[in-house]
């Protein structure tokens, strides 16, 4: 059975516990007062396969991604090491070609 959460008049609220086929309460049971009921959000929590990668899913090496790097600092590392690599090459083709470097 769900709890639902009434505010009397005076501005106070309390919870009772009801069916779904119950009507909701006018009347405050312990003082007599004219009560709304309050609309308040679910909590709800997404287990299983498919929901939110970067939060649960586990990486080929049996780590969860949710507690190391992000994908994004991953991201940077595989392009700074692709920097490194096309700097590295460029050098070697300008040490390799003719004519470069200094004629004195």
């Amino acid at each position: 059975m769900p709890v639902y959460t009434y505010r009397r008049e005076d501005g106070s609220t309390f919870d009772i516990r009801q069916r779904f086929s119950d009507d909701a309460l006018e009347l405050c049971p312990e003082t007599g007062q004219k009560v709304t009921r309050l609309v308040q959000a679910a909590g709800i929590i997404f287990r299983g396969s498919g929901f939110y990668v970067n939060d649960s899913k586990k990486s080929a090496n049996g780590k969860s991604g949710g507690a190391g790097e992000s994908g994004r600092d991953k991201k940077d590392k595989s392009s700074a090491k692709a920097e490194k690599k096309d700097a590295g090459a460029a050098a070697k083709k300008e040490k390799a070609a003719p004519g470069s470097g200094d004629k004195s």
